[in-house]
Formats: structure tokens, C-alpha cells, sequence
């Protein structure tokens, strides 16, 4: 592609954004690093560790803000992985020049053009280009041989393409096909430079001018070709199409005009784009390809603050959603705790089996009849309290059961309020997300209810054993002392009461009165006076605090939800980090 004579100078290559603000920053030219080798590693260190934490960062929670947080993140991992990792790794690969624009603007035919022979489809079938096409120097192939754009592009080698640039020939950023629009957008951040091709009747299209702010936005060198311009029309054209660049902080960026030549086919003639031709001769010269990369690049990485930051401000909002989240799951799991505390003491437990399994016990003949008659006074060798042990198994087999039921329906219960929190009119924002994704596991549930159970029952010897333990008390409710007769009774009545029960048999009798039945209670009061009081209000102090643990572990279990590191207090500062390091580089 060498200058022809005759032709008009070439416009210098601007970027789309002041530089001086950056010019301070002297270890972000690609001059200055590549003469440290150390800053060079340094920074590029700093971006793979800021794209590894951009590329690990999600959005677990649907919320405000959501589409474009998501928007911005996929943005960001395109121009590190795309642009800004693959430029600081090798710096001297070839300035990649990315021809883009709407659908029928003749992007293909001016690279086809530009090469002086096809290298990428041409016609009027929309879409053309279905797969972009990447057309660089023989001798520039290993430069570019490790970037990540060539996994999704057809390369084409071609001695005409002047060393130090890559023509890539980008998809419709139109497309009908949306797999053809997201490529043509991605490929832009892969870009050292934007030529972006627009025609006399769509230059003002609005999709163009979007596309073309975000290159203003992350500070990218930027070349104009206008297409297909009748004669009649030019200055008028060019005019207002000047004053739309300035408009769009683009001023200075080069524009070339493609005359309007009708119908035609093949290659446009050589004269025509000689103009760019020219201009990419020049700047593929080492001086110049390093001074547009130098631009891009100080561009690339100034514009990264602002996006690094709206992207943390995202992360933090998923943060305080989730916050949110979490107090209201607290707070909605009251309800089922005064639920269940409420049916334990109330004597839920004790309904049906128990009941019926008590009153077969202590009926006339059963093995408890005689001692409930016995009215405290009751007697018995300490085979009769064996036999009596063993005869009341049944009965905690149905207190096991019937804990299992209650200590299930409290978890139940839980999983209602909690899901109501989540769901519900005044659910917070990101409720359904965790709603969604919260699968407990109910047959966990059970099991967990009925370990619960069996450990409530098997303390119900030791909770005796601690009760009976406790000297008689000296004084009577009026303040009178007792005498030592009464005391020793006292203490001999437990004693008969321990041989003619068993500890198995009273402690049936105690976790039964704990459950509700009211004539067990009697009966222990009966048996072992206030110790039997304490027995039986620490069992049902004890399964009401089971009872909550149930519905404490239902909240657990969607906290595993919230527990995601994107969640944390602390995952916005993952990125602000990132962010500060490369700060302190550039």
C-alpha cells in the first residue's frame, strides 16, 4: 500500500479524548514501558488480576440496575481480555485496525479494496460478513499469533498489508442476526483503532453515534470513511457530518470521503482509496503505529476508573440487597418461633398418641395404675420398677414420634415465613432471586427433627437424676424451717419413688409432663415434690429451645443462598483494589 502522488495530506490521527490529563502518567506509554521491562510486568500483572476479579464478579440478585450492571461487566471483560491483556503483552504486535459500521455501509468492499484483492465476501445479501476476517503481513504472524481475537475470526495472511497493522474486517453493528451484532461489538474493544465506514444517507443514523461515544468513553483513536457520496451533496454532507464529530468530542479525527459511484462490482478504483491507503502506509510505521497504540492504550486504561467503579458500585448494591435480605429473613422467622414455643407449652406435643399411650398406662391394671392411686405413697421392690421401665418404652417411642411431627411442622412453618419474606408484597428487592435459587431440603428436615427428638427423650434420665440431686428445701412457702424429719421424708419418698419406677420409669413420666400430659405432671409432683417441678419445666424449656433450633436451621439454609462471595460486605473492595493498584501503575 504505498502513497501515491498528487494526493492530499493526511490528517494526523487524534485521539477521541484529551490527552493531556494523561500525559502525567508516563508509565502508561507503551515507550516508556517497554523500556522497563519491570513496569511493563507490573502493569500487565495488575490488569490480568483486575480482568481474573471483573470476569469472577456476579449478580446473584435481581435488583435494580441489574441489566446494566451485567451490561458493564461483560464490557469491561471484553476490553481487558480482548484489548488491554493482549496489547501489554506484547506490545509490538501489530496495531489492530477495526473497520466497522452499519449493514451496507461497504465495509468489506473497502477492505477488499484497500488489500487490492477479496479477502472478505462482498454482495448485497445482508448479512455479508458472518465470520470476521483478519488480514495482516505474513511477517507480522507471530506477533499476533496469541491474540485472543483469532479464536473467533478467519485469518488471512497477505503480503499487501503493510507490517504493524491488522485490517480486521468487523461484523454489521446492525446485524440482523444478534450473534453478528455482539461479535461486531466485542471486536471493537479488541482495537487499536477505530475505522468506522457510515454512507451519505445513514451517517446520522443514532446506532453509529452510540457506538462511536463509547469510544470517546474509553479514549480510542478514531478514523471516519464516509461512503458513497454524490458529488452534489458533499459539502453539505461533510460539513454536517464534521460538525456531528466535534459535537461527539471526535474533532480532528480523520475523514475520508468515498465518492457515490453507482451500481458497481469488485474492488472500488485504486485512486479512490488511495487517500487511506496512504494513511495506513504511515501509520504502520514503527514511530506512528506506536504512537496510535500509545493513544488507545492510555485511553483504554484511563477510562478504566470510571468503569471499574460503576461496576463496584454494582457489587456493593448486590451487597446491601442482600443485607436487606437477611433482615428481613430474621426478622420473618419470629413469627415461627413464638409459633412453636406457643404449641410446646401449650401441650401440642401431648395430642393423640401420647395421650392414648398414657391413659392405657395408668388405667386400673396397667403398670402405672397402682402408683398413680398410690397418691405419692407408692412402693415397690426394684424388680417392680424394672418391669415398669420397660412397660413405659412405648410411650417415649411415642414422644419421639410425636416431637418428630411437632419439631417438622415448626420447620414447615418456617419455610412459609420465610418464602413470604422473600416473595411477598413487601419483599425486598433480590427476594425472588434467593427464592429461586433456595432448595431446603425437606426430607433433611425430618431427619433433623427426629435426631432432635431422640435427643430430647434421652435426657430425660439425667434431667431427673439433676433434680433429685437438689437437698429438700429448709424452709415451706410461709418462711416456717422444716424440721430434719421432714426432710429425710422428703428424701426417702424419692428414693421409693426411684425403686418403684426406675430412672427409666421416671423419666418417662417427667418428658410426658413436659409434653402436656397433666396427670404425669401430678403424678411426679406427687412422687418427688418440687424436684419434679424443675424436671419437668427444664424438659419443656429444653424441646421449646429445640423447637426454635428447628426453625433456625430453615433460616440456615436460604442464608446458604446469601452466603455467595458475591454477596459479601466486602466484595466491592476486591475491585477497588484492583483499581488502586493499577492506579499507582499508571
Amino acid at each position: 500500500m504505498s502513497a501515491q502522488p498528487g494526493t492530499a495530506p493526511v490528517q494526523p490521527v487524534q485521539t477521541a479524548r484529551p490527552l493531556a490529563a494523561h500525559a502525567r502518567h508516563a508509565a502508561s506509554d507503551p515507550r516508556d514501558v517497554l523500556a522497563r521491562p519491570l513496569a511493563a510486568t507490573s502493569l500487565l500483572d495488575a490488569v490480568r488480576d483486575l480482568l481474573r476479579d471483573v470476569e469472577r464478579t456476579g449478580f446473584p440478585l435481581e435488583i435494580d440496575g441489574i441489566t446494566a450492571a451485567r451490561a458493564s461487566r461483560a464490557r469491561l471483560v471484553d476490553q481487558l481480555g480482548e484489548h488491554l491483556v493482549p496489547r501489554l503483552t506484547e506490545l509490538s504486535a501489530p496495531a489492530v485496525v477495526v473497520v466497522s459500521g452499519s449493514t451496507g455501509a461497504g465495509k468489506s468492499t473497502l477492505v477488499n479494496s484497500l488489500v487490492g484483492s477479496e479477502v472478505s465476501t462482498a454482495g448485497v445479501l445482508r448479512p455479508t460478513t458472518r465470520r470476521p476476517v483478519l488480514v495482516h503481513n505474513p511477517l507480522d504472524a507471530e506477533l499476533l499469533s496469541h491474540h485472543p481475537v483469532l479464536e473467533s475470526v478467519t485469518v488471512v495472511a497477505d503480503d499487501q498489508v503493510p507490517r504493524g497493522i491488522a485490517l480486521l474486517d468487523a461484523p454489521d453493528l446492525d446485524s440482523v442476526l444478534e450473534s453478528n451484532r455482539e461479535s461486531a461489538h466485542r471486536l471493537l474493544e479488541a482495537a487499536d483503532l477505530w475505522l468506522f465506514v457510515t454512507t451519505a444517507a445513514r451517517y446520522g443514523d443514532a446506532l453509529p453515534w452510540r457506538v462511536l461515544q463509547g469510544a470517546v468513553e474509553r479514549g480510542a483513536s478514531v478514523a471516519m470513511v464516509l461512503n458513497r457520496v454524490p458529488p452534489a451533496s458533499l459539502p453539505t454532507v461533510r460539513g454536517d457530518l464534521l460538525d456531528r464529530l466535534r459535537s461527539n468530542g471526535l474533532q480532528g479525527s480523520p475523514l475520508f470521503v468515498i465518492p457515490d459511484l453507482g451500481p458497481h462490482e469488485g474492488l472500488l478504483p485504486p485512486a479512490v482509496v488511495a487517500p487511506i491507503r496512504r494513511w495506513l502506509a504511515m501509520l504502520a510505521g514503527p514511530d506512528r503505529a506506536r504512537t496510535v497504540i500509545g493513544r488507545t492504550l492510555r485511553g483504554s486504561l484511563a477510562a478504566l476508573k470510571p468503569w471499574v467503579d460503576e461496576l463496584a458500585e454494582a457489587v456493593q448494591a448486590q451487597a446491601d440487597a442482600a443485607a436487606t435480605i437477611a433482615t428481613a429473613l430474621d426478622a420473618a422467622t419470629e413469627a415461627p418461633i413464638a409459633q412453636a414455643a406457643a404449641s410446646v407449652r401449650g401441650g401440642a406435643v401431648a395430642d393423640g398418641a401420647v395421650r392414648a399411650r398414657w391413659a392405657e398406662l395408668a388405667a386400673d391394671g396397667g403398670p402405672l395404675g397402682r402408683v398413680v392411686r398410690a397418691s405419692g405413697r407408692v412402693r415397690g421392690s426394684a424388680r417392680e420398677g424394672r418391669a415398669r421401665e420397660a412397660a413405659v418404652e412405648p410411650l417415649v417411642e411415642d414422644l419421639i414420634r410425636s416431637v418428630t411431627a411437632t419439631l417438622t411442622t415448626a420447620g414447615a412453618h418456617a419455610e412459609e415465613s420465610l418464602r413470604a419474606a422473600l416473595t411477598g408484597p413487601d419483599a425486598p428487592q433480590g427476594g425472588g432471586s434467593v427464592d429461586a435459587a433456595w432448595a431446603p431440603p425437606r426430607s433433611a428436615r425430618r431427619t433433623a427433627a427426629e435426631q432432635a427428638a431422640r435427643a430430647w427423650t434421652a435426657q430425660g434420665a439425667r434431667v431427673v437424676r439433676a433434680a433429685l440431686s437438689v437437698p429438700p428445701v429448709q424452709t415451706t412457702a410461709d418462711g416456717v424451717a422444716r424440721s430434719r424429719r421432714d426432710q429425710a421424708r422428703d428424701l426417702r419418698r424419692r428414693g421409693k419413688a426411684e425403686t418403684a419406677l426406675g430412672d427409666g420409669g421416671l423419666a418417662a413420666v417427667a418428658l410426658a409432663a413436659a409434653s402436656g400430659v397433666r396427670e404425669a405432671h401430678d403424678l411426679l409432683v406427687d412422687l418427688v415434690d418440687a424436684a419434679g417441678e424443675r424436671a419437668i419445666d427444664e424438659l419443656r424449656d429444653d424441646l421449646v429451645a429445640r423447637a426454635a433450633a428447628q426453625v433456625a436451621a430453615e433460616r440456615a439454609t436460604v442464608g446458604e443462598v446469601l452466603a455467595d462471595p458475591d454477596l459479601a460486605e466486602d466484595a466491592a473492595s476486591r475491585l477497588r483494589l484492583r483499581l488502586a493498584v493499577l492506579k499507582g501503575l499508571t
